[in-house]
């Protein structure tokens, strides 16, 4: 019964906002093509390179780096707007796309994927505030969720079309660099945001995020994007390499897990935006964010079974979280540095994934690769219980 109501409000969407959701989502289609191809096609990378965990894990810790690049160029997306930082994003990762099918090495492959997080973490960065800004405030949950949809969308074709050149990955790469033929259209179409027209831009986003009520707020997330990532980033980028070495799955077994994981997050992402909408942010936000850090811990130490598992757990309650924390954060920042707050707390969960990553490298020494990502994932924990700190903001003006 709650399709119908879904649908209806979708098409009193106004021409304007049906054109930032296409051409947006075309941006957050193609970013997340790319960015998936790495984690998907890491078994055969790792081979090619001869790189063990250690190694894989220097290469994840270095990716995270990119996501510093993004900060001036989101705060640049403050100042000038939303489109035009939108389509440079694409082009930007799209080229970074084309070079890492020459990548030589592994040192080479991270220092093109830094440049390719760099712009791909701009991208989610604005098309989420511009997202937010542009939907109506009763639904701003249902709006992150399509959004979430469209980058669900973009790992589809990935899990699709990898088993056919597997493990051929640089072919993916090079697939992935068509989004250059893109970026012009969505320059020309991408609608500029009437939210962001409407403020009067004054000085620094970073100074004036770091004033009273903004600071704490940040302070908050920030914290929670560091303990999360702690066990999120390290198992989102070894867990097929895991499944590979550990569990002895076929890529075709690990595409299928990946396919079965897409489907559940698709529900996911609906019920997630729908939860918000109606319940608001903080509980669901908290309950689903300490739900997702468990599945992804567990499902290390379980077997094959529980492993298979607690994915699917892990895919539905990250799915869920993501438009409920996607349309509180956009709620809590000011439009004059709205994408600069999304970008910056990229940084802070980037930081907290190094430092993820560096331990479970190591840990995985002693303790072996399983057991260190549940290890993690108990410190990760924290992250959950810091987001009471926050205010509840459901249809909440937006503060300009």
């Amino acid at each position: 019964m709650r399709q119908p109501n879904i649908h209806v409000k979708l098409v009193q969407l106004d021409s304007q906002q049906w054109r930032t959701l296409v051409w947006a989502g075309l941006a957050v289609v193609l970013s997340a093509f790319g960015g998936s191809v790495l984690i998907l096609a890491l078994p055969a990378v790792a081979a090619d390179f001869k790189a063990g965990v250690p190694e894989l894990a220097n290469l994840g810790s270095g990716l995270a780096l990119g996501t510093l690049g993004a900060l001036p160029l989101a705060s640049l997306a403050d100042h000038i707007g939303r489109r035009r930082l939108i389509a440079v994003g694409v082009a930007g990762f799209s080229l970074a796309n084309l070079a890492s099918t020459f990548a030589p090495s592994v040192a080479t492959l991270a220092v093109l994927r830094v440049i390719a997080v760099c712009f791909e973490t701009l991208v989610g960065a604005v098309s989420t505030a511009l997202i937010v800004e542009e939907a109506p405030a009763s639904h701003r949950g249902q709006a992150v969720s399509l959004l979430a949809i469209l980058s669900g969308a973009g790992l589809l074709i990935a899990i699709v079309v990898y088993p056919f050149v597997a493990p051929h990955w640089r072919d993916l790469f090079a697939l992935s660099s068509l989004g250059v033929l893109a970026a012009p259209f969505i320059w020309r179409f991408l609608p500029e945001g009437r939210a962001w027209r409407r403020v009067r831009l004054s000085g620094s986003a970073l100074r004036l995020l770091m004033s009273p009520p903004w600071r704490r707020r940040v302070a908050v997330l920030a914290g929670q994007g560091v303990l999360v990532s702690l066990a999120l980033s390290p198992a989102g980028l070894l867990y097929t390499f895991f499944a590979s070495s550990k569990l002895h799955m076929s890529p075709a077994d690990i595409s299928l897990l990946i396919f079965a994981a897409g489907v559940v997050a698709l529900v996911s992402y609906l019920a997630g935006g729908y939860l918000t909408d109606r319940f608001g942010r903080r509980m669901p936000g908290v309950a689903l964010t300490a739900a997702y850090t468990v599945f992804a811990g567990t499902g290390f130490v379980t077997g094959t079974i529980g492993f298979i598992a607690c994915n699917l757990g892990w895919s539905a309650a990250a799915s869920a979280a993501t438009p409920v924390i996607g349309a509180w954060s956009g709620e809590l920042y000011p439009t004059r540095a709205r994408a600069t707050a999304e970008s910056l707390l990229a940084i802070f969960g980037s930081a907290g994934g190094i430092v993820g990553l560096q331990v479970v490298g190591r840990l995985s020494l002693t303790v072996g690769l399983g057991d260190a990502l549940a290890l993690a994932s108990i410190v990760a924990l924290g992250g959950a219980i810091l987001l009471f700190g926050l205010p509840e903001t459901k249809q909440a003006p937006l503060p300009e």
